[in-house]
């Protein structure tokens, strides 16, 4: 079983683009109503826009986008992933730092719709003091 997590956005193409430049990825689909974020062939997330009448049940008007929902991603190359972020002027939430009872290093930032993102390096990756 894989995950195939779908978040509802504002703008696809807008948040297209920024999802391509920070995780290093590219379009899988492609246009203004829905998008694959791909990376070397595999599926790392759904784009889809929020006032998509097809789907009755993708959003729940009472509750703010993005609310307890944190996304993380797992990346080999965390200082790489960390100049993307700061080149695209996303908001960081928590500069890189360790998360000792993780035993990694993190990085919160929120994407342009508001949802809370993590980088986060392998286990047992706590930078180069370590």
């Amino acid at each position: 079983m894989k995950t195939q997590p779908m978040i509802t956005v504002r703008d696809v193409e807008a948040s297209s683009r920024f999802y391509q430049q920070v995780l290093d990825a590219k379009s899988g689909h492609g246009g203004n109503e829905y998008e694959m974020i791909v990376r070397d062939d595999t599926l790392l997330l759904q784009l889809h826009h929020r006032d998509a009448h097809e789907h009755p049940h993708l959003i729940d008007d009472d509750v703010p986008v993005g609310n307890g929902i944190w996304l993380y991603f797992q990346t080999d190359r965390f200082d790489d992933a960390i100049e993307r972020l700061r080149a695209s002027g996303a908001e960081i939430i928590e500069e890189p730092h360790v998360n000792p009872l993780a035993g990694h290093r993190e990085c919160l930032f929120m994407d342009p719709d508001g949802y809370k993102i993590v980088f986060a390096s392998p286990y047992g990756d706590l930078g180069e003091s370590s």
